[in-house]
């Protein structure tokens, strides 16, 4: 049966890690998203919050029954009269420490997989090794709706707690984005194109949308957090390859409809300052004309900014409108923000923060 966790309860991915923290040690957690979103990095998420355990990536697609356990031959004739088992060592059972098991892609497993995978997934222990007490295990898979073979039976599904991932809004996804490298062009087309990161259940037809994936449509390449990331790393290299070879590598990468969009916020770029300009001369510095290319420079200066320019920028920012500076100032604000601490160093900051506050504080008439 195709397993479906609860939309209405659908959790971000950073709740989901507070989840997997919090029960992990006794019960094995299934993330059932949209492809593309992140579910796998949560691995390198956990590694982080437990550095003393050893981050182990089981990847099903690519095991068969025997990639689980194997006999130990060297023992078969030693008199004992049983035969050992080893098991596959991205199981991680060999580690004396405790792991963080992550089993990708679990619903797309051969059934014999699934099978051979029960046991460790519900009682941490697999042929004769028993995993160190305090190891996690969590498991990923794909929505069933989006028909890409994600099938579990009904004694295995009851062994585990299903939850489904929420897809990121652009807001969150552009909070990623600039603490990532994501280029400035691909998030500011995101802060415009809502429909980039729209759920497919809620899209009748899929001509009504045809950024992202369908299970209805024949797409070869669409729209998802992922494929973003990757067509930012294009934009990256932008300088080396033709104009047309760029949109071809879009068109690869996120669809045709989505890669036309996006070369229409490139021939915006050309109206964008330098960032060695602004710090160089923030007083006399281009302002672009076009409200997409100032978010540009606005997110470029989110992933650039350090302690030697901040106050160059603030000389710049205030150049430009109220809703860019607000952008600025509000995305500044994210706890998760790698410079906030830098921003809140700046007097001129702290100082525009002052003289802005109404734009921040709500109207209580």
């Amino acid at each position: 049966m195709a397993m479906t966790a609860s939309r209405m309860y659908a959790q971000p991915l950073w709740a989901c890690k507070d989840m997997i923290l919090a029960l992990g040690k006794q019960q094995t957690i299934l993330l059932q998203g949209h492809m593309g979103i992140g579910k796998s990095a949560l691995l390198e998420a956990l590694a982080e919050e437990l550095p003393d355990h050893v981050p182990c990536y089981f990847d099903c697609t690519t095991k068969d029954l025997g990639d689980i356990t194997i006999p130990d031959l060297r023992h078969l004739d030693d008199g004992s009269g049983f035969v050992r088992y080893l098991t596959n060592e991205e199981l991680g059972a060999h580690n004396d420490k405790p792991i963080i098991l992550m089993v990708d892609e679990y619903l797309k497993s051969n059934p014999s997989v699934k099978l051979a995978l029960t046991r460790v997934m519900y009682e941490r222990k697999i042929g004769s090794y028993t995993l160190h007490p305090d190891s996690i295990i969590f498991a990923t898979t794909n929505l069933g709706e989006e028909g890409v073979g994600d099938l579990i039976a009904a004694h295995g599904a009851n062994r585990l707690t299903v939850i489904e991932v929420a897809k990121p809004t652009p807001d969150e996804w552009i909070e990623w984005g600039i603490n990532n490298d994501i280029d400035p062009i691909v998030l500011a087309w995101a802060r415009n194109n809502d429909k980039a990161f729209a759920d497919f259940r809620d899209v009748q037809e899929p001509d009504e949308n045809d950024f992202i994936y369908h299970p209805r449509s024949q797409r070869a390449a669409f729209v998802t957090p992922r494929s973003l990331e990757a067509a930012s790393n294009w934009f990256k290299v932008r300088d080396q390859i033709t104009d047309s070879s760029l949109q071809a590598a879009l068109i690869g990468t996120i669809g045709a409809p989505a890669a036309a969009d996006i070369m229409a916020h490139l021939r915006l770029a050309d109206q964008l300052p330098t960032w060695q300009s602004i710090i160089d001369d923030p007083h006399n510095a281009l302002v672009p004309t076009s409200p997409g290319a100032v978010m540009m420079v606005v997110y470029k200066s989110l992933s650039s900014i350090s302690r030697s320019c901040i106050d160059a920028w603030m000389d710049y920012m205030v150049r430009l409108s109220a809703e860019a500076q607000a952008v600025f100032v509000m995305q500044a604000r994210q706890p998760n923000y790698k410079q906030r601490d830098v921003v809140y160093g700046c007097g001129k900051y702290s100082a525009w923060c002052l003289a802005n506050n109404h734009l921040f504080t709500a109207d209580k008439r």
